[in-house]
């Protein structure tokens, strides 16, 4: 991928991330084998020649198709994103909320998605987080939690138009963050420890687009990348 970036006359916003344990964030560990029945989670950008940064994320099927465990994380994930991007115009809060609300308040929900819905991009792939990720991601309104998952976020603010930023949802099974929740009896009103034990080994789920604000609502940058679970395994079979 770099290479052809490069044949291309432009370079990459940043290190590949492409991993069959998608679970892990920011995963550059590749001394693994891909095997059918694995997902694997590619997460990559390119520089633009005017010097802006890409940043998109697909999850892929190792083999070609969903199992049905599968398809139903990727069906939640990409719901989740879909509805994010759509609810994208000036004046919403970039801020996660849940569904029940409980659940997220007692941050129960950060131990399948310990990180934020997105981040700022523009000539770095998290602009301006280099000067401040704080300053950079919240306005004067709002603070930032201290909260396990909700310290995550990298993007608070109040949209705004020109904003460009990165919308990406997703479901991780963290086996050791599992069993040390676990061990501490942590949220145990709202997850099933006895459930989660078949799926330790399932890996991770992130869907991602590159959005600008508009006037009245988003656009979605560049050219369609299949992300529907039937279109990527189209494009797998070919």
């Amino acid at each position: 991928m770099e290479g052809e970036a490069l044949r291309r006359g432009g370079r990459l916003s940043f290190p590949i991330i492409c991993s069959k344990h998608g679970e892990t964030l920011h995963n550059h560990h590749y001394d693994n084998t891909l095997e059918n029945g694995d997902l694997a989670v590619l997460d990559t950008g390119g520089v633009s020649p005017s010097g802006y940064a890409g940043d998109i994320t697909r999850t892929l099927p190792i083999g070609g198709r969903f199992d049905g465990r599968q398809r139903a994380i990727y069906d939640l994930v990409l719901d989740a994103e879909v509805r994010s991007v759509e609810a994208v115009r000036p004046g919403v809060t970039y801020r996660m909320k849940g569904d029940p609300a409980e659940a997220v308040a007692a941050g129960a929900h950060a131990l399948f998605m310990p990180h934020g819905l997105g981040h700022m991009m523009g000539l770095d792939v998290h602009d301006a987080e280099g000067l401040d990720e704080t300053y950079a991601g919240y306005g004067s309104d709002m603070q930032r939690s201290e909260q396990f998952g909700l310290a995550s976020l990298r993007l608070g603010r109040i949209l705004e138009e020109g904003f460009v930023l990165t919308v990406e949802p997703g479901i991780y099974l963290i086996p050791a963050l599992i069993d040390r929740w676990k061990a501490e009896d942590r949220h145990t009103a709202f997850i099933e420890y006895d459930e989660l034990e078949s799926w330790k080994t399932f890996g991770g789920i992130r869907i991602e687009d590159d959005v600008v604000v508009t006037a009245d609502g988003h656009r979605v940058l560049g050219e369609p990348i299949p992300k529907a679970p039937d279109e990527v395994q189209s494009l797998l079979s070919q």
